[in-house]
C-alpha cells in the first residue's frame, strides 16, 4: 500500500488524459490558453495503462479520469476499455459537452460516477465564465445522464461577484433530481488571478442557504471515509449538496489522493508544485515503484506545506504550480 509518513493510505488515483479543453473557464485556464506541446511529451495509451497498472498493484482501487477535458481525447473509448479491465471503481470528471457521444461506452466500462462542471444555471453568465457557448448542450447532457441512471454530481466553483447569487438556485436544482451539487471554493493556481476577495468561504455558503431555507430544514449527512466534501440536504428534496472547502477548511488529515498528469508526472497534492517524472523513468526502463513510494512518503501534512494563503511563501508555491487544466483537478 502507498502509505505516507502520516499514516494516510493512498488508494485513489486521478489520471489526466489531456491538458487540452474545449472550454476556457476563467478559474481553470489562463485567458491566453496553454502552450501546445509535442505529442511525444505525453503518455501514450500503452504507457498510461502500464503506469496505472503499477498503482493498481500498490492497492489503488479507485481511478478518476480528468483533463483538461477527458472526452476530447481521441482514443478515449479505447483507454476506457483498457482501464475497465483493472479491479477498480472508475469515475470521470467532465464539462459535459460531449457526454452524449460516450454514454454507451461509459456503461459498457461499468463507469457510473460522473462529475459535471457547471458554474452557472444562467446561460449568459455561463458563457462568460467558460468563454464558450455550450450551455444548452451541457444542460441536455446533464438531463441525459440522470435519465440513464448515472450517479451525477454537479461541481460549482463559487466566486464573489460572479455566481455567488446562484447558491440558492443550485440548491433548488436538487429538489426533484437525485443529484448532488458540490460548491467548491475558488483555489489558487498559476494564471487564474486568485485572491481572497474572490473566494466564497464554506461559512458564507451555509449562511446563505440557512437564511433562505431555515437552519432547521438543513440535514447534515454522514461523512464518507476520505471525503473532501461536507454533505447536506434540504428536508424533502430528492438530491443533496456538498461543500468542498479546500482553502478555508481542508480535509488533509484523511487525504487518499494521487494525481498523474497527462505528461506522466506524479503529484502528491493538488497544491504542490513538486512533481516526479514517472514517464521519463518508464521510458528508460527504470523501476518506477520506488519513485512512486518516494513522492507519497514526501507528502506534506497539509496543503503542500501551505499554512496560510496570505503569506508570500504560499504565493511562491501556488504561483509556481501548474494551471488547473494541466493538473486535472
Amino acid at each position: 500500500m502507498l502509505v505516507d509518513q502520516f499514516g494516510r493510505n493512498h488508494n485513489y488515483l486521478r489520471v489526466s488524459l489531456t491538458e487540452r479543453c474545449n472550454l476556457r473557464c476563467t478559474y481553470c485556464m489562463p485567458a491566453e490558453g496553454i502552450a501546445l506541446r509535442e505529442r511525444s511529451e505525453f503518455m501514450s495509451q500503452e504507457e498510461m495503462i502500464a503506469i496505472v497498472g503499477r498503482f493498481v498493484n500498490f492497492g489503488v482501487d479507485k481511478i478518476r479520469l480528468t483533463g483538461g477535458e477527458p472526452l476530447i481525447k481521441k482514443n478515449f473509448s479505447a483507454i476506457l476499455n483498457e482501464l475497465s479491465k483493472f479491479p477498480v471503481d472508475l469515475a470521470i470528471t467532465t464539462n459535459g459537452v460531449l457526454l452524449d457521444r460516450y454514454i454507451d461506452d461509459l456503461k459498457k466500462a461499468g463507469l457510473n460516477k460522473i462529475n459535471i462542471s457547471l458554474d452557472s444555471l444562467q446561460e449568459e453568465k455561463f458563457n462568460r465564465i467558460s468563454r464558450r457557448f455550450d450551455f444548452k448542450r451541457i444542460m441536455e447532457n446533464i438531463q441525459l445522464t440522470i435519465a440513464e441512471n448515472f450517479n451525477v454530481k454537479i461541481n460549482v466553483v463559487l466566486m464573489q461577484d460572479e455566481n455567488i447569487d446562484e447558491i440558492v438556485d443550485f440548491i433548488l436544482f436538487t429538489k426533484d433530481k437525485e443529484i448532488e451539487v458540490r460548491f467548491i471554493e475558488f483555489m489558487p493556481f498559476n494564471g487564474n488571478e486568485w485572491d481572497w476577495s474572490k473566494t466564497v468561504s464554506s461559512k458564507t455558503i451555509q449562511n446563505k442557504i440557512s437564511e433562505h431555507f431555515g437552519l432547521n430544514e438543513i440535514e447534515t449527512l454522514p461523512l464518507p471515509p476520505n471525503s473532501t466534501t461536507r454533505n447536506y440536504k434540504i428536508k424533502g428534496f430528492k438530491g443533496q449538496y456538498g461543500i468542498i472547502s479546500s482553502v478555508t477548511n481542508p480535509f488533509c488529515d484523511s487525504c487518499n489522493r494521487i494525481r498523474l498528469t497527462a505528461d506522466g508526472k506524479l503529484k502528491n497534492c493538488l497544491f504542490s508544485n513538486h512533481e516526479l517524472n514517472l514517464l521519463e523513468a518508464y521510458r528508460h526502463n527504470e523501476n518506477i515503484d520506488p519513485i512512486i513510494q518516494q513522492i507519497i512518503h514526501a507528502k506534506k501534512e497539509k496543503r503542500a506545506g501551505i499554512d496560510s494563503f496570505e503569506s508570500e511563501s504560499a504565493a511562491l508555491i501556488y504561483n509556481a504550480n501548474r494551471s488547473m487544466t494541466t493538473i486535472g483537478g
